[in-house]
């Protein structure tokens, strides 16, 4: 392989951050510029960072998450989240290099009954999925090399999310009420990391690599619940407390945005074109858990 460059945009999320972890090529370099230094939500900031730059492709890991405080800022989601992608497609389809963009289940409205394909019709139910699926149709329409990875329920040992919400509330309450109405796939950061790197490789060897849009989960599907009695599970086997997960609905539960009722998504695509065969979201629990543990051990014997 000759000598490449990856930029790396969101590169302290939790896919980022498992971004910078993967075992890349000696060949490959990538790159992390923190906002700072390249603003996604600058045009003027993105074309000075690339102007003394010889990129050869572009993982968009980067995204303005905040579901519910979306609602109240649309401006700032759909600016992160379709005008930063949209600039960065032009840098892409100027340079003829692959720009690879991470998107989300909300793009579906959730209603219906089996795991959605890549194209079934897209209906988002709030700001951050509208924001979200602008960035696709900005992606798709300002480069020919693209890939739009869809993802969902996304879990690490880095940064806020469900499962790191759960630990913790597991150390404080003693119950937790968690939302058995909703069905997706818990998808590992470092997984969707994996994916996205055998991607980026395939497009920098390959020009004619197929385009398009895909989706990438773990294996395997459960609720919101189910996720909860799986983490719990994990921690009581480190020795953590036997906590009670007690299902509720979503009307129990209300939030700023409404959350799709079916997140579950369909990787056949992704297995055929690039022989990419997902992980079940079993197996990746008990290893995001042991790590966060292992994390928390090490800051209080420091």
């Amino acid at each position: 392989m000759a000598q490449s460059t990856i930029l790396i945009t969101g590169g302290t999320g939790q896919v980022g951050l498992e971004l910078l972890r993967q075992p890349w090529p000696a060949a490959v370099t990538v790159l992390a510029p923190d906002r700072a230094e390249l603003d996604l939500t600058s045009g003027d900031s993105i074309a000075a960072w690339f102007a003394d730059r010889q990129i050869d492709g572009i993982i968009n890991a980067a995204a303005y998450t905040a579901v519910d405080l979306a609602e109240d800022n649309a401006g700032p989601a759909f600016l992160a989240n379709a005008q930063g992608p949209a600039w960065l497609a032009d840098i892409a389809r100027e340079r003829d290099i692959p720009l690879l963009h991470v998107s989300t289940d909300y793009v579906f409205d959730g209603a219906l009954d089996r795991p959605y394909r890549e194209d079934d019709p897209v209906a988002p139910l709030g700001v951050y999925g509208a924001s979200k699926l602008a960035g696709e149709l900005a992606v798709r329409a300002g480069t020919p090399r693209h890939v739009v990875l869809r993802t969902a329920w996304v879990i690490s040992a880095w940064r806020s999310n469900f499962l790191k919400t759960m630990l913790r509330l597991a150390g404080e309450r003693p119950e937790l009420r968690v939302v058995a109405d909703q069905h997706g796939c818990p998808t590992g950061a470092r997984d969707i990391a994996g994916a996205l790197r055998t991607l980026a490789l395939a497009h920098l060897a390959d020009t004619s690599a197929p385009c398009g849009t895909y989706h990438f989960v773990n294996a395997g599907s459960t609720t919101w619940h189910g996720l909860a009695e799986a983490v719990i599970a994990a921690h009581r086997s480190h020795g953590g407390p036997a906590v009670p997960v007690v299902p509720i609905s979503s009307g129990d539960f209300p939030t700023r945005a409404r959350r799709p009722a079916n997140s579950r998504l369909d990787t056949a695509r992704l297995q055929r074109d690039f022989g990419i065969a997902p992980r079940s979201w079993q197996e990746i629990v008990p290893e995001i858990v042991g790590e966060v543990l292992a994390d928390q051990q090490a800051r209080t014997t420091t």
